[in-house]
């Protein structure tokens, strides 16, 4: 069985995001770019699903502009077999991002496809969900555990929701999208750093694919939050009913 992974590349999870002076997005120019963490979690797991002998390939794909292969660099260097990339340009949105997976999907046929179950950047939590209503794969979002039965050809996902934990089992093949507790990913060695340089990473193009990266979503405008207040320490209970009653007026 072969397990499909994607993975995002996103502005490094401990930069100071700071958005452009035109207020159109996100400044990305001489910014730390890193693999999405829950992507990495994704292709974590399906490693170590390979490992225990239940795949027999683990396939790291990405979607996005050419600097998008040194993130599928990571990958190969964590232990994925092969790498594909789908270079695009333009901004794509989770939709346009679900349709070329399906496309790939078509293209590889794996048992499994492994998200992350958001990114990072825009926050979204939205990719895995559609491109398991586009192929009609059952799914299991936030997953924070993974248990492959081979021979009945079924994964059981436990997943956390409000009021605890929720056991799903699915049918293969599926979709499942990977929470934070699901593993802690492992360390590219510097070895497996040098051998993923010289790996050939496949390349499409959405044409290709004969998938329409059009979106029918345009960003207006991107601006910061407001700064917050200094807070301040009050001597009395009168004062607080006071401040909250007369200053900030919610009482």
């Amino acid at each position: 069985m072969k397990i499909m992974v994607a993975i995002k590349r996103v502005v490094d999870y401990a930069v100071k995001i700071r958005v452009k002076s035109d207020k159109s997005g996100v400044e990305t120019s001489n910014v730390k770019m890193s693999m999405n963490p829950f992507c990495e979690i994704g292709l974590e797991e399906a490693l170590r699903i390979k490992e225990s002998g239940l795949a027999s390939e683990v396939i790291a794909v990405s979607v996005g502009p050419s600097q998008c292969v040194d993130t599928l660099r990571t990958g190969l260097a964590m232990g994925a077999d092969r790498a594909i990339h789908v270079e695009a340009s333009a901004t794509l949105y989770p939709l346009s991002v679900a349709k070329l997976l399906k496309a790939l999907v078509d293209v590889e046929k794996p048992g499994l496809l492994i998200l992350g179950k958001q990114a990072i950047d825009d926050d979204c939590n939205q990719t895995g969900q559609m491109v398991a209503g586009l192929l009609n794969w059952p799914q299991g979002t936030f997953a924070s555990k993974v248990v492959l039965d081979k021979e009945k050809e079924v994964a059981t996902v436990e997943r956390e929701v409000d009021g605890g934990l929720e056991t799903l089992c699915l049918d293969l093949p599926a979709v499942i999208t990977t929470d934070l507790r699901l593993n802690q990913p492992r360390y590219a060695t510097l070895p497996n750093i040098m051998k993923a340089k010289s790996k050939v990473i496949k390349k499409f193009t959405p044409q290709e694919l004969n998938v329409d990266i059009k979106s029918d979503l345009e960003v207006v405008q991107v601006t910061e939050p407001p700064k917050r207040k200094a807070g301040v320490i009050v001597s009395s209970v009168d004062e607080l009913i006071d401040k909250l009653k007369n200053e900030a007026h919610v009482i």
